[in-house]
């Protein structure tokens, strides 16, 4: 009989975000938690600049350094998103299965939850005989005048 790995339960809030960090043995740092509560403040993906320029104009002191080093740290654990992009790097909270909004004009990235039919999924698995689990959108657009 094999033990099947529990999954994580879903981050679904700043305070799982910590918990999962303290599960994970990492240390708590002020500057982690800047960060994390930054990324639960934003609905969007922001860059490592954005982070370092939005926690300094709070009065909440970081270095370069530290953002990197912490949103490196945060995303190999997980605990925050890290989407590639051309012009580099964009981190975000993770939560439930969500999809995107790519701004083209203000390349800014934003969550929403999206709920695809059913008929639709069912029409992508007979299609390609796959079993849907979850899925992702990215949508393209510029803000609305």
């Amino acid at each position: 009989m094999h033990n099947k790995a529990t999954a994580p339960k879903p981050l679904r809030s700043l305070e799982d975000a910590l918990e999962r960090c303290q599960t994970l043995g990492m240390r708590l740092s002020r500057q982690r938690r800047y960060i994390l509560e930054l990324l639960w403040q934003a609905q969007e993906h922001l860059s490592a600049r954005e982070i370092y320029d939005r926690l300094n104009r709070q009065g909440r002191e970081i270095g370069h350094t530290s953002v990197y080093q912490n949103l490196e740290a945060l995303s190999e654990q997980g605990i925050i998103e890290c989407l590639e992009r051309s012009d580099g790097r964009l981190y975000g909270h993770i939560s439930d299965s969500h999809s995107h909004v790519n701004f083209l004009d203000t390349h800014q990235i934003v969550d929403i939850q999206v709920e695809l039919p059913p008929e639709l999924i069912r029409q992508v698995e007979e299609q390609i005989g796959v079993k849907i689990s979850d899925y992702r959108i990215d949508f393209y657009g510029h803000k609305a005048e």
